[in-house]
């Protein structure tokens, strides 16, 4: 047969066939990603809200103890959301700058041959699980927070001593975790930048440097904000890493203190719970899904405002 034979462009009734069977395949794709979120979303408010009418959502939001199975049981979680927001938010503020800057050295100006080890470093830590980088925080973070929480309350007749297991180091397990994430995708974004911005700003007698901070990092900027959102998405949503490194207690989310995240919250006792505790473990997966929503708003809005200015 001849090689025409095998073409879809043969005819304008082929063409129309295929354009129909493209189109039915692409809108049954686009419904059932639809429907996923709408499920999701759907079966985390039906599971979420009974316990906020039994318990109410004041003593769940803004209580500050934790004992769900005392005789008085207290369903309060203000720290557990200010845990989650103030590591999210300091994870972010360490390796953020640290991964867009590492993009910029490989997509900019790191030699060739070293790039070439740097890149496939940077996409095997995204392939390491969540597991080992809590056992390695276990067995290496947690041993020199623990001498410098020594050093730090060593006359502290009230402190308690954590063994290392607190919030510093959930914060920077979680740093490293979204290092892959911002780098691969600002990467990308940078690399994408077309390339006569470059050549338009040097020629104008702007240095390299320059360049990159005042054309190609502000031309870049959407995917670097995915890059942020998706980092953050990530850090929020982690549970296990940071359950073996936090303490996982109920506390203030100070530097030293052992703390819980809404996640290893959910993650550490949905085994056993039961009754209302379990209905107030689906509320804190309600909380934070709420959380994601924001973020993915708060991305949509950046992103939009980027456009216009652009």
């Amino acid at each position: 047969m001849s090689e025409k034979n095998f073409s879809i462009i043969g005819s304008y009734k082929t063409k129309n066939t295929v354009e129909k069977v493209a189109g039915i395949i692409f809108t049954a794709c686009a419904f059932f990603a639809v429907l996923a979120v709408f499920s999701i979303s759907l079966y985390m408010i039906i599971s979420g809200t009974p316990a906020i009418f039994e318990v109410g959502l004041k003593e769940i939001v803004f209580g500050t103890v934790w004992k769900p199975n005392a005789s008085d049981p207290s369903y309060g979680i203000l720290y557990v959301i200010l845990t989650s927001i103030v590591g999210t938010a300091s994870a972010i503020v360490i390796g953020v700058p640290i991964g867009v800057m590492t993009a910029v050295f490989l997509a900019e100006t790191a030699p060739k041959p070293l790039a070439n080890i740097v890149k496939p470093a940077v996409e095997l830590l995204a392939g390491i699980p969540s597991v080992i980088y809590g056992l390695l925080g276990i067995l290496v973070l947690n041993p020199i927070m623990y001498k410098l929480e020594l050093l730090v309350f060593k006359d502290s007749t009230t402190h308690q001593f954590t063994g290392g297991s607190n919030l510093i180091s959930a914060v920077l397990v979680l740093a490293i975790m979204i290092l892959p994430t911002v780098i691969n995708i600002s990467e990308s974004a940078i690399k994408a930048v077309p390339a006569h911005y470059k050549s338009a700003s040097l020629a104008l007698g702007a240095t390299q440097i320059q360049t990159i901070f005042k054309v190609i990092l502000p031309a870049a900027k959407s995917g670097i904000v995915t890059a942020v959102v998706l980092g953050v998405g990530r850090a929020i949503g982690e549970a296990m890493a940071i359950s073996l490194v936090a303490g996982n207690a109920s506390n203030v989310p100070f530097p030293f203190n052992s703390v819980r995240f809404l996640t290893t919250a959910v993650v550490s006792e949905m085994s056993y719970a039961a009754d209302t505790h379990k209905r107030v473990l689906f509320t804190i997966g309600l909380i934070l899904f709420v959380f994601i929503m924001v973020i993915n708003f708060v991305l949509n809005k950046v992103m939009k405002g980027g456009k216009k200015d652009a």
